[in-house]
């Protein structure tokens, strides 16, 4: 089968969006500029349908990088593909950013640990393995503070994402020659990456409802932390 599918990712700066045809990759655009993904994602969605003489009802499905990243970014990507979803009735499924960072280090003889920078000194982290061509989770993911996760990582490891170039200096102090990284362009999140991801999951029919389509942000917002404080300081009853 040949399924077309759209990919969006915009879970860092890095927004990208790729059109893949069954395992064919038909076109990709990576922008990693500072100006927000609401200025750009549909501008960019629409610029490479045309190019690639593509209608938006053609396609059989949608997926999304549903995080963890930054908050503002992960909202803008799923709120996109549930309006596309919406506007065409073809199915959504989403996948990790973390795992897509791992499948862009193929077949290593180590584990990888996909790192994402998550300010406040702290990383979003995801330690996978490789087995039938895909990184599989040596656990669930997490966000800690990166003496932490780098005290609980044992062998050699192979560190891909932002967060592996933001804390380098670190892991090489901890990990000495146990670390391995990835040349820098890899280090940027695609979402031909995702799609590759998202593709196994529409030919195994986990799609999401759009109800159940939702970010995966693992650590709360500050309005959350802000409420459950103002809830523990007994400023609201009831």
């Amino acid at each position: 089968m040949s399924e077309l599918l759209l990919t969006i990712d915009t879970t860092t700066p890095v927004g990208s969006v790729a059109v893949t045809a069954g395992e064919t990759l038909l076109g990709e655009v990576l922008l990693n500029l500072r100006s927000t993904h609401t200025d750009r994602l549909l501008l960019t969605v629409r610029q490479l349908l045309t190019d690639l003489h593509l209608n938006i009802s053609a396609f059989d499905g949608f997926g999304v990088v549903l995080g963890p990243g930054s908050f503002t970014g992960v909202r803008v990507g799923v709120a996109t593909v549930k309006g596309l979803a919406l506007a065409t009735g073809k199915p959504v499924v989403g996948v990790s950013t973390l795992r897509t960072l791992a499948l862009q280090a193929p077949f290593p003889r180590s584990p990888v640990c996909a790192l994402l920078d998550a300010r406040k000194k702290e990383v979003y982290a995801g330690l996978y393995t490789w087995e039938g061509g895909r990184p599989l989770p040596l656990g669930g993911e997490a966000v800690l503070a990166p003496d932490a996760l780098l005290d609980s990582l044992e062998g050699e490891v192979l560190f891909v994402g932002d967060g592996s170039l933001a804390y380098r200096t670190l892991i090489v102090r901890m990990l000495g020659a146990r670390a391995h990284f990835l040349p820098w362009p890899l280090n940027l999140p695609r979402a031909s990456c995702a799609a590759v991801l998202a593709l196994d999951e529409l030919r195994q029919g986990r799609t999401l409802p759009l109800e159940a389509l939702k970010p995966s942000y693992i650590r709360a917002s500050e309005a959350e932390i802000l409420w459950d404080r103002r809830q523990q300081d007994g400023l609201f009853e009831g």
